[in-house]
């Protein structure tokens, strides 16, 4: 099996399912976010803070070229990572990239009181959500295989995800 690459909006599930996936397969559990703060040594809060939101999808796009490359690997990328082709692409060599998609009230009420997301730390975070959403959709649905996570638990969604897997590399070879 291929890399998996798990995109998709914050709060959609990303690192507890690809926990779960890489459990489950044997395979390495790579987040994108956690690899930026300890090569950087701080929060991705401060980063935009300190840096700035382009300072950031900087040392993203480094971060997800340089892991990619491996081999065996569950790969949960930060919710804008889509937003650039080269990621895209770094993730498509070696990978199969799948979104988690969930509705703007599911992201709403599974990111309520985190302070450790700087794109929704604002007055409206449900308008700030949905604005954002509108956005990426279309670079998120640019992933091989889409996976709504409403109403279901991450043992399900991984499941899912792996059942998903198996057909698409039955159809695609």
């Amino acid at each position: 099996m291929k890399n998996i690459a798990l995109t998709g909006f914050m709060g959609t599930g990303k690192t507890e399912v690809g926990r779960i996936l890489a459990k489950r397969l044997g395979y390495i559990f790579v987040d994108v976010d956690s690899e930026i703060e300890k090569k950087r040594n701080m929060k991705i809060t401060e980063i935009f803070k300190l840096d700035g939101e382009p300072a950031f999808r900087e040392i993203e796009e480094e971060t997800i070229g340089a892991v990619s490359g491996g081999d065996r690997l569950v790969i949960s990328t930060g919710g804008g990572a889509v937003m650039r082709q080269k990621n895209m692409d770094n993730l498509r060599k070696k990978g199969i990239i799948v979104c988690l998609a969930a509705s703007a009230a599911t992201i709403m009420h599974r990111t309520r009181g985190s302070k450790d997301r700087p794109l929704i730390n604002v007055e409206d975070p449900l308008a700030r959500i949905k604005e954002l959403l509108a956005v990426r959709q279309p670079f998120y649905e640019q992933a091989d295989i889409m996976v709504d996570t409403e109403s279901k638990s991450p043992v399900q969604i991984a499941d899912e995800i792996i059942e998903e897997m198996k057909a698409y590399e039955k159809s695609n070879g």
